[in-house]
């Protein structure tokens, strides 16, 4: 592949290793450059490899209106573990497990959970409020909002709106809010002992 080439948002996120989401997320933000064919966005094979070579701290760029919603919920879900580490940490294993023993999408993010699961309450709830590029990431493909119940992710993700209105607008009369199973220095760079399982 030369890099005059065009690669797809797959191809993107693969070479990356974050989501496709993300990868449209990037370009609607104009951190990188696309062109579209037809209904589809193409991007410079150069550029992606140019976003992975930059050093992480400076790959996050702003939130994304998702990303700040997420950061709020899970902010609120690091409150539970506070409240009961070890129910909730099992709580949380769980969900990865069954989702990976399903084949969900984002088995790579699932199994890094399973990592940071393993270092115990700190690590977690260092992840789940971080807004380094990786935290965000891995709350996509989060096992942590089924600490929360129905009416508490509504309620957060209301507040968060209400808070950060002038960039986030208000959600239309009937929103629903995410279900636990639709949401991902490093805060992953932690050297502390694995706990055991």
């Amino acid at each position: 592949m030369t890099t005059q080439d065009l690669v797809t948002t797959g191809d993107a996120a693969r070479i990356l290793g974050v989501t496709r989401q993300h990868v449209i997320d990037l370009c609607e933000r104009g951190e990188l450059p696309y062109t579209m064919a037809g209904t589809h966005r193409r991007i410079r094979f150069d550029a992606v490899v140019a976003l992975r070579d930059r050093p992480s701290g400076s790959r996050g760029g702003p939130m994304t209106k998702d990303q700040v919603r997420s950061l709020w919920l899970h902010r609120a879900a690091a409150g539970k573990i506070a409240a009961d580490p070890s129910a909730s940490l099992a709580k949380g294993r769980a969900s990865v497990e069954r989702q990976l023993a399903a084949g969900a999408d984002g088995g790579v993010w699932l199994r890094r959970w399973l990592d940071v699961i393993a270092r115990g309450p700190e690590a977690v709830m260092r992840v789940m409020t971080s807004t380094h590029p990786e935290a965000r990431e891995l709350r996509q493909n989060s096992p942590w909002l089924g600490l929360l119940s129905d009416s508490d992710r509504e309620r957060i993700v209301r507040s968060a709106f209400e808070a950060t209105g002038a960039t986030m607008g208000y959600p239309p009369s009937g929103y629903q809010s995410p279900s636990p199973t639709s949401q991902t220095g490093s805060p992953l760079a932690d050297t502390s002992p694995r706990r055991p399982r």
